[in-house]
């Protein structure tokens, strides 16, 4: 049984998002977004049939359509009212990152999702790769004994043209910065290792050079999680003079990882006590190239959530773990503001609490 699915937002990730669609055998319904052009692209770029309905209004589309799942692309500060327009219409959804902009949304999508019983995933497709998944066997398997930290490192370079392409880029009203925007799917992993409940947070930010956006392209911060580990977080867009790495690492009593590559998608370092498999062996099967920092995962993703939708069960990343994600870079911001730590949970926060923070 094939699923009839739409997606809105047809810029930049999107592709990733109809090829993954298309690889599932979903019946693509509909494409929308405000520019006529970039649906043409996409029908032509995909070869979908040239009478594949292109909608600029989503709610005439949701009502039209009907779809089933649908696909929210669209810049960040615009997915927590798409995402609660969608559920009221009875779609299933996979929200690209961040879930959302602020916890009220995060926490309404929710509520409401679990009301109507309706599949909400948050798009962080990295937990897919095949050396996260790998990683995260062996902490369910307590491979690691006791866990003591974990790093988080993300070295890329975003220039102006990248943020001229698409002027919500880096704004606090429909983005945030590089910790939002390029960091986030790290720190998700990051927080789904360590143990996910986190106690306190240090976070600092600046903008060193990226004067053109409002956000920050350097953020830096300590965690402590409740099961007494700590992690460090690095994010930057500053890295000259192109994207270096994402790496993570994670650092147990009996256990040493560390994931690499464009997108933590190889396995660097493998050593565990209990010498339940080869560290050669392991980082040559683990290892994937993917042709760029979006990876391999959405496709899998994809296969997730039209099954939890089939089987009645929560997808296997969640709204909660897009929202966890979400609570821990607005956490960074908050410390960085306050210039003191910060405990969670949060209750309520938003990139617009930040708004003229890097104002010269």
């Amino acid at each position: 049984m094939s699923f009839k699915y739409a997606i809105i937002g047809c810029g930049r990730i999107s592709p990733n998002h109809i090829a993954a669609a298309l690889e599932n055998n979903l019946e693509i319904v509909a494409l929308c977004d405000i520019e006529e052009s970039k649906m043409d692209n996409i029908i032509e770029k995909f070869n979908l049939p040239t009478d594949t309905k292109k909608y600029v209004n989503y709610k005439e589309m949701l009502q039209a359509e009907k779809p089933e799942l649908v696909g929210i692309c669209t810049e960040s500060g615009k997915h927590g009212q798409i995402a609660l327009d969608c559920i009221e219409a009875g779609a299933n959804l996979i929200i690209e990152k961040p879930i959302a902009l602020s916890l009220e949304e995060a926490d309404l999508i929710i509520k409401k999702a679990n009301e109507k019983n309706i599949k909400v995933s948050a798009c962080h497709q990295n937990r897919f790769n095949k050396s996260v998944q790998k990683i995260r066997e062996a902490v369910e398997q307590n491979r690691f004994g006791r866990l003591m930290h974990g790093t988080a490192h993300i070295r890329w370079n975003r220039g102006e043209e990248y943020y001229k392409q698409a002027p919500w880029r880096g704004t606090w009203e429909q983005d945030g910065g590089a910790l939002m925007n390029q960091c986030i799917h790290n720190i998700d992993l990051l927080r789904w290792m360590m143990g996910d409940e986190i106690t306190e947070v240090v976070g600092m930010t600046d903008n060193l050079i990226h004067g053109f956006i409002d956000a920050e392209d350097l953020g830096m911060a300590l965690v402590k999680f409740t099961n007494g580990s700590y992690g460090i977080i690095e994010g930057t867009t500053n890295i000259y003079p192109q994207n270096l790495e994402e790496t993570l690492y994670i650092f147990g009593e009996k256990g040493t990882v560390k994931a690499g590559g464009k997108s933590v998608n190889l396995i660097e370092e493998w050593a565990f006590a209990d010498k339940l498999d080869d560290a050669e062996e392991v980082k040559e099967k683990y290892h994937e190239n993917p042709p760029n920092v979006y990876g391999f995962g959405h496709t899998p993703l994809y296969t997730d959530v039209i099954d939890a939708i089939k089987n009645g069960r929560q997808p296997y990343v969640t709204a909660v773990d897009g929202r966890n994600a979400l609570e821990l870079v607005l956490a960074i911001y908050k410390s960085a503001a306050e210039g003191k730590s910060v405990k969670l949970p949060l209750e309520k926060c938003s990139t617009l609490d930040f708004k003229g923070r890097f104002d010269r």
